[in-house]
């Protein structure tokens, strides 16, 4: 069961408050990205402490591992760390001592390393939402939704597809599925028993979607849920060469993999990479519909 300790629980922000922006993952490239999303955190009121990246490198990462370890867990730390991009290595920061402190962290896909393990500590803030080199082509409507999360107000319900009818409530958990699934069986994986999970991905054809799947469940782990959904996978289909022979398509293996499970089921959420990632916050509760195919925060 997730549990949040009292002190480790981030505060709403004010403007005025400052915005840290780094990367951890893969090497970062895009500057022009990068300042059209800052732009969006000034038009909030919020100080943008650095407006550029430093451009390490070391093989496909942004740096060494303890460069990329002092950048995630800056000197002066601040409200919001926003990462700018994704791609792979965030994991490989949590062989070093982790000095989590209360405030915001916002990213998602590699970065799932990142919001799962803190969560998995007693610690919220944590937002799976728009990297910062993406914020600035969010539309309006997921854009206003982060600033809401973050800024202590209440957010519009999302809508999907409903898969499996029920209702449950339970604290949220959002993951990309191939990061999540090589975080099983460490301790920065949290406990899921009575959640909301909500999972998305990319490029991952059907079978591999299956396989990850299946690991979960035999884990024990989806068994464990209050209810599931799942949000976007991009270009998770196969081929259009190998359609002919394939038995499975994606949408398939996420019903034949989830619905047996006896809880509710939502599928295509506006969730993952996408325009128009819906942010959602780690541990905040929330409630499933798997009728109407509702997904809301609780107050």
């Amino acid at each position: 069961m997730i549990h949040i300790d009292s002190q480790n629980v981030a505060k709403p922000l004010k403007p005025g408050d400052e915005v840290i922006t780094t990367a951890i993952s893969s090497v970062f490239k895009d500057d022009e990205k990068l300042l059209k999303g800052l732009k969006v955190f000034e038009s909030w009121g919020l100080v943008c402490r650095n407006k550029s990246i430093n451009k390490h490198k070391w093989g496909y990462l942004a740096g060494r591992d303890s460069t990329r370890y002092s950048e995630l867990y800056p000197k002066n730390s601040a409200p919001l760390i926003a990462f700018a991009c994704g791609g792979w290595g965030a994991a490989r920061l949590l062989e070093f001592p982790q000095l989590w402190k209360p405030g915001w962290l916002l990213g998602y896909s590699d970065l799932t390393a990142i919001l799962l393990a803190r969560l998995a500590s007693g610690f919220n803030g944590g937002i799976h939402g728009p990297l910062v080199t993406s914020l600035g082509d969010e539309p309006s409507w997921s854009q206003n939704r982060l600033h809401s999360i973050l800024f202590g107000h209440s957010v519009p319900d999302l809508y999907g597809e409903g898969w499996n009818k029920g209702l449950a409530s339970g604290p949220l958990v959002v993951a990309n599925l191939t990061v999540g699934s090589h975080l099983i069986g460490s301790n920065y994986f949290p406990d899921l028993n009575g959640a909301i999970l909500i999972l998305e991905d990319i490029g991952e054809y059907p079978y591999r979607i299956d396989r990850m799947l299946t690991q979960w469940r035999l884990a024990g782990i989806l068994q464990k849920l209050a209810g599931i959904g799942f949000g976007n996978f991009e270009d998770c289909n196969a081929p259009i060469d190998e359609q002919i022979d394939q038995t499975f398509q994606l949408e398939e293996v996420l019903k034949e993999r989830s619905i047996d499970l006896g809880i509710p089921v939502i599928g295509k959420l506006p969730i993952g990479h996408c325009s128009g990632n819906a942010a959602l916050p780690l541990g905040h509760q929330a409630l499933i519909d798997g009728t109407k195919g509702i997904l809301r925060l609780l107050p």
